[in-house]
């Protein structure tokens, strides 16, 4: 990876990303709500994958508050950094926070998300949407969209 303070100005580009996912989960919308407030529950999928270890993790689940959720991937591998701040909790019903992903100290973005959690006959309906801007083609919105994807496939044997 190219740290962005090794190109040149004329290199540097932003990119800009707006989409939603829905999920549906064959629970209460309390239970899936609680995947996101208890750190017990949200460490379960929001952890990395292997061969990725903790380094640092905090959850202040308030509006106001803080998240930070920070790992190596393998022993000599990259540091990934998510750190966020929620600006609504509505609970039960809906979760606004912002946050910046960095790898190895370079940002590779900043979010603003939605959850939004609706009852349905089945459970629960989840439905996220993000809007992203990508620094330096450090990462896409493609692969940001797969791993939003795969983090709600993993909340999935946790509530159900």
């Amino acid at each position: 990876m190219t740290m962005p303070s090794e190109r040149p100005l004329t290199e540097r580009k932003l990119t800009h990303s707006t989409f939603e996912l829905e999920r549906e989960y064959k629970a209460p919308v309390a239970k899936v709500f609680q995947a996101f407030a208890d750190p017990a529950m949200k460490s379960k999928w929001f952890d990395g994958p292997e061969p990725w270890r903790l380094i640092e993790s905090a959850l202040d689940f308030r509006e106001g508050g803080r998240e930070v959720n920070e790992g190596r991937f393998g022993p000599e591998g990259l540091v990934s950094r998510f750190d966020g701040t929620y600006h609504e909790i509505v609970e039960n019903l809906r979760i606004v926070y912002s946050y910046e992903m960095r790898v190895d100290g370079a940002r590779l973005s900043v979010s603003l998300t939605s959850i939004v959690l609706t009852p349905t006959d089945a459970g629960t309906r989840l439905t996220l949407t993000e809007q992203g801007v990508y620094f330096d083609d450090l990462e896409n919105p493609e692969l940001r969209i797969e791993g939003m994807r795969e983090a709600l496939e993993m909340i999935a044997p946790i509530v159900e």
